[in-house]
């Protein structure tokens, strides 16, 4: 187990993890093809750019992916017509002007995937993939935005139901110590299920009471932990993370291949991951530091060829306790 990137490039602060906002959790919690445009307008290549432009002015849209026989074949956009109007070329086939091989996102990527392309790149939107590679939609800035700010409203009206039941469960418990298990299997390659385990973990903390900012850095480091499996492990791993009324421990650990040098793992921008890992857009070697920043102690501990044992701890002062009928 090594390290993934939850913001391209990006070491999470002290300070920014205690103001992780709603917004940017749900960057990590909403999946692309939840909030991507379905509804396509389409060109082929042998459209001509006035076509194209007549397009554009009906639908008032700004760009179009490029189809050929069902296929992606690229995206044309405004700029392109700009170009060809430059050229005074408007009979020229949509082919001769469009961008090919564009830099595509897919449906069941957390959205956090495709605002680190839009950040790293001048693209205006990016189309979007199933597993089949096949074309399911396509999604801009102002696609995220949208989407953003309506699970906002939905889940503020859900969560206070839900997390007034919950809040009070060690409350209405009698032990000497009550605690409650989450554990998760992550399969290794698995990138279609990325981030459900973190988004488990830190829906249940707030259904508990935990302070918002708590369940944030949470998940934070439960979801670089967790892609870190995904990645870099030959069979996955276990999350189990461990809610007691005052302290969150997570320990998570796999069979290996093994970090060969783990002070050297922990130094920011480091990775060992594939090249083809990296295209997918993980891998920027910030994960450890990440995680780091967002707990309250880390124990890593490996043995290559054998595998990574990786304990957190959360601790809970008395105010923000959970589980005791306390709101967050």
């Amino acid at each position: 187990m090594a390290e993934s990137s939850a913001v391209q490039g990006r070491i999470i602060t002290d300070q920014q993890a205690e103001n992780i906002t709603r917004s940017e959790e749900l960057a990590y919690e909403l999946k692309v093809k939840e909030v991507m445009s379905k509804d396509l307008i389409t060109v082929s290549p042998e459209t001509l750019m006035e076509e194209a432009l007549e397009i554009f002015r009906t639908h008032r849209i700004s760009g179009a992916p490029v189809l050929n026989n069902g296929e992606l074949a690229g995206i044309v956009s405004i700029e392109d017509l700009i170009h060809c109007l430059q050229k005074n070329d408007l009979k020229a086939p949509v082919g001769h002007y469009m961008t090919s091989n564009p830099v595509t996102v897919r449906g069941s990527d957390p959205i956090i995937e495709a605002l680190k392309m839009f950040v790293n790149s001048h693209y205006g939107r990016l189309p979007v993939l199933d597993v089949q590679q096949k074309l399911i939609g396509i999604i801009t800035k102002g696609d995220i935005t949208r989407g953003i700010l309506k699970a906002i409203q939905k889940d503020i009206q859900e969560e206070e139901v839900r997390r007034y039941r919950a809040s009070h469960l060690f409350e209405d418990i009698e032990s000497d110590r009550s605690s409650l298990i989450l554990r998760y299997t992550i399969k290794q390659g698995d990138f279609i299920h990325g981030g459900a385990a973190s988004s488990a973990i830190k829906r249940a903390l707030l259904r508990l009471g935990a302070n918002p900012q708590i369940a944030r850095r949470t998940g934070i480091a439960v979801y670089e932990a967790e892609m870190n499996l995904i990645i870099h492990t030959n069979n996955g791993g276990i999350i189990r993370t461990e809610i007691e009324p005052n302290q969150i421990s997570i320990n998570i650990y796999d069979d290996g291949p093994g970090i060969e040098n783990i002070e050297l793992a922990m130094q920011p921008g480091y990775s060992t991951a594939s090249e083809a890992v990296r295209e997918l857009g993980f891998g920027a070697g910030m994960g450890l530091v990440n995680i780091q920043r967002c707990v309250d102690s880390m124990r890593l501990e490996s043995i290559l060829g054998k595998g990574t044992s990786l304990k957190l701890k959360i601790l809970l002062p008395q105010k923000e306790s959970v589980g005791e009928g306390n709101s967050g």
